[in-house]
């Protein structure tokens, strides 16, 4: 079975596309190739700055031939129709068509269409130029002479190896033109060491030549290769490399035959934050920083990765890359010594000029709502209402700072080091940093009180705001993280057990704001995501929000869990489905009788000792599990639940509920209307599913 190897040959490839697209040229390929009828075994695709490459093994050498029939008119149909039907079928004259007969719809025409199979390198040279010419870069410009003709892709396009081997057979070039490009089995090594063209029979050959000239096809591998010499490196020096993962999956798309060396800066430069050093080394110079084994305080050196091997043993090129760093370094310390001697309270008032968004005001108006939330919220969560202030007062103040303008990564981080410096709180300090977060599901949550003020502050008035003024996300679009910031309001009170009611908290935020049902029901569907994280069913927050009133998420929380638990046990599963039996049977007469069955069980009416039994059982269940929700013993209102099952059992197994005496019947049917209420205590069970 023949073997396609091809290869888009380019200028450099923009790091960050690289991967994204040769999953892209990989997934076009291969969904061309089955659409056009062919299999395949394996599929791998790969990229390098100048290059996506694509092996596909085992490809079958042609699609099959193909049969179909296609109806036509009926006998004696109108000329038109005949006519459309031919030309439709690929018929010259309707003698080329068969005559069926339909017992009910009587005699019409049927055409016999059969296509031939075609061939692996016909269906290639027809797919590859069309998934050239249609390529989904995220950025492109058209390349080569002006007008139709131009190829549009992200950087000029060179060349395009194209081949289709077979073990022991050699190999065929597929041939095929794109915009001028003819394919080849041709390709190029490294831009410096390997630039001379070579041919290449099959993927062994290439992944071989291209290696011989410099070149490491696998992006993973050079990262492998970056990650392994830089440690060693580190290690050497008794050092050790402070990874960044984002930063090597950069790199690795940098460079095709890494290099790694190592520079230095001077050590006044270390004065600085370790994360200002490091972001500016990173986002500058695309260059990783060290600390020292020992102190883990960040070391004067640096990694750096080149694209070549220098015949000075880089000496030239870290000399480059340290005058640049040193650069950039004292461009940072010149902003961080500028700050310090500014402040923060001294800068708020270019607050007012910075516009947080056009409906809801400056960063400054914004800053007032933080300050007045912060305090509301701080009783609650046990923080000092005037640190809690102060920190809001501050929280964006290094958004106007000289380095977050330039880093703005660094915003909130920065906020708490010039806190510090200037002599505030260390609580103030730190919850000017941990206001932003959590940031994502893996991020660390606040969990001092006066940090959790501010976080839960910053992220209600973001949300009660912009559903204000409507802006709410939709499907997948969030331009403003609506949905990470409900995430994080329900990670910070969850994690730190936490009793808010949104709805009380939703108008303190935003006073007259008239959206809170929504608002809440945004936040079961995040709260739903989070619970469906850590193994819960959606189907029982379901149960609990139906009940309506649920808005204190960590009591949300545990009665899901607890309800979890319940049905989990032979008891809860039992019970289930003795609700589940009553709640037809109440459902189908209610249904019959126009009525429900509200009421008193009497006493009089109860003849069986299993309906006694029951009786007695419901009225002790009910009372347990409502001091159990009162007291937030969910788990103490489940296990009162639990002693329903052997009486709801005996009941359904001994007692008939429609018994021909009228008031024995309704009074039944009271009974069964107590089991749904008393379950509704703590969940509707109708919600629950399986």
């Amino acid at each position: 079975m023949p073997d396609l190897l091809l290869e888009l040959f380019s200028e450099e490839i923009p790091a960050r596309m690289q991967r994204r697209a040769a999953e892209d040229l990989k997934k076009l390929i291969t969904g061309g190739l089955v659409d056009a009828g062919l299999t395949y075994e394996g599929a791998r695709e790969f990229a390098t700055p100048r290059r996506l490459a694509l092996s596909i093994t085992g490809l079958t050498a042609s699609s099959p031939d193909i049969s179909e029939e296609r109806k036509g008119p009926r006998v004696g149909a109108p000329e038109k129709a005949l006519q459309g039907f031919l030309r439709g079928a690929g018929l010259s004259s309707i003698e080329e068509a068969t005559v069926q007969t339909d017992p009910k719809k009587g005699d019409f025409y049927v055409a016999i269409i059969n296509k031939p199979g075609r061939k692996a390198e016909d269906i290639i040279a027809e797919l590859v130029p069309d998934v050239v010419r249609k390529f989904p870069w995220p950025k492109s410009q058209k390349w080569g002479q002006a007008g139709e003709g131009a190829l549009r892709w992200v950087r000029p396009l060179h060349s395009i190896l194209c081949t289709l081997s077979v073990e022991g057979e050699g190999s065929e070039v597929v041939p095929f033109t794109v915009e001028g490009i003819e394919s080849s089995d041709k390709t190029q090594g490294h831009r410096f060491h390997g630039k001379d063209a070579f041919a290449v029979k099959r993927f062994e050959d290439y992944v071989a030549g291209l290696k011989e000239r410099k070149v490491v096809l696998d992006l993973d591998e050079r990262k492998e290769i970056i990650l392994n010499d830089a440690k060693t490196l580190a290690f050497a020096q008794g050092l050790e490399l402070v990874e960044d993962m984002g930063l090597l999956e950069e790199v690795g798309g940098l460079v095709e035959w890494p290099v790694v060396l190592m520079g230095e800066f001077e050590q006044a430069f270390l004065d600085m934050p370790d994360e200002v050093i490091q972001t500016s080394i990173r986002e500058h110079q695309k260059c990783f920083v060290l600390k020292d084994a020992k102190t883990g305080k960040l070391a004067n050196k640096f990694v750096l990765v080149s694209n070549l091997i220098a015949p000075d043993d880089g000496k030239t090129i870290v000399a480059g890359n340290q005058k640049v760093v040193r650069a950039r370094l004292s461009d940072a310390k010149f902003f961080w010594e500028t700050d310090l001697k500014t402040g923060l309270e001294t800068r708020l008032y270019k607050l007012d000029s910075m516009v947080f968004h056009e409906k809801l005001g400056t960063q400054s108006e914004r800053v007032e709502r933080l300050i007045a939330l912060s305090e509301a919220l701080a009783p609650t969560v046990g923080a000092d209402k005037a640190l809690a202030a102060r920190a809001a007062k501050l929280a964006k103040a290094d958004l106007v700072t000289d380095m977050v303008f330039e880093f703005t990564e660094l915003q909130g981080l920065m906020g708490r080091y010039y806190a510090l410096a200037l002599n505030e709180d260390p609580k103030v300090a730190d919850a000017i940093e941990m206001h932003y977060k959590p940031q994502g599901p893996s991020d660390v949550v606040p969990t001092e009180p006066v940090s959790i003020s501010v976080a839960l502050a910053d992220k209600l008035d973001l949300l009660t705001g912009f559903w204000a003024i409507d802006e709410k996300p939709t499907g997948s679009k969030d331009p403003f993280a609506l949905r990470r910031a409900a995430l994080g309001v329900i990670r910070i009170l969850v994690d730190n057990d936490i009793r808010l009611p949104l709805q009380a908290i939703f108008a303190t935020a935003r006073p007259g704001f008239e959206q809170g049902d929504d608002l809440l029901s945004f936040f079961a569907d995040r709260l739903s995501v989070y619970l469906r994280d850590k193994g819960a069913r959606h189907d029982l927050l379901d149960a609990v929000f139906a009940l309506g009133g649920q808005d204190d998420i960590v009591m949300i929380a545990k009665r899901v869990e607890a309800l979890g638990s319940f049905l989990a046990s032979d008891d809860g599963a039992n019970l289930l489905a003795g609700y589940r039996r009553a709640a037809n049977i109440l459902r189908a007469e209610e249904k019959k009788s126009g009525t429900s069955f509200e009421g008193v069980i009497e006493g009089a009416h109860l003849h069986e000792p299993e309906e006694v039994a029951l009786a007695s059982a419901i009225e002790k269940a009910r009372i347990a599990a409502a001091d159990a929700v009162e007291a937030e013993d969910f788990a103490g209102a489940m296990s009162a639940l639990a002693t329903l099952r052997a009486p709801v059992d005996a009941f359904f197994e001994k007692v008939l509920v429609n018994d021909e005496r009228a008031e024995v019947r309704e009074n039944r049917l009271k009974m069964l209307t107590q089991i749904r209420a008393t379950t509704r205590t703590v969940a509707d069970f109708s919600k629950i599913a399986g």
